[in-house]
């Protein structure tokens, strides 16, 4: 399976939180945006303040993120897919998953690949599935 993530999903593994993605090692390629290891080391940081994490386990996760981002094909956000995301979309979606959604669109189109959606956002899962992907994780 090719399958676009976002970063709920690379945070629930790193963190190792329940529910993560059940169909994680059926993934035999990785798609992500750029955004994800932004949004990950931010959402990181923060639980390093609000959660008192110790140096070591949030090197460690880190770690673990970079790790990840390694294993995927990283796709930075382009002029092109930002236009497209700031497009009008079928459901409501904040800005970064508008980026997101745009980027899995772009790759989709420009690979003909059967691209799965990895996504444990409702509203982005919606969302992708009003733009014909399968989407799993919810």
């Amino acid at each position: 399976m090719i399958a676009y993530v976002d970063s709920s999903i690379v945070l629930r593994l790193t963190l190792g939180q329940a529910g993560r993605l059940r169909e994680w090692r059926r993934i035999e390629r990785g798609v992500v945006s750029g955004l994800v290891e932004v949004e990950c080391l931010r959402t990181l940081d923060r639980l390093r303040i609000d959660a008192s994490l110790t140096d070591d386990t949030v090197a460690t996760y880190r770690e673990a993120v970079y790790d990840l981002m390694a294993e995927c094909n990283v796709v930075e956000p382009t002029a092109s897919v930002l236009r497209r995301a700031s497009q009008p979309l079928p459901t409501p979606v904040g800005t970064l998953d508008a980026i997101h959604l745009a980027t899995a669109l772009t790759w989709r189109e420009q690979r003909d690949d059967d691209l799965v959606f990895a996504t444990h956002d409702r509203a982005l899962g919606l969302a992708a599935r009003s733009m014909g992907f399968k989407v799993v994780g919810l």
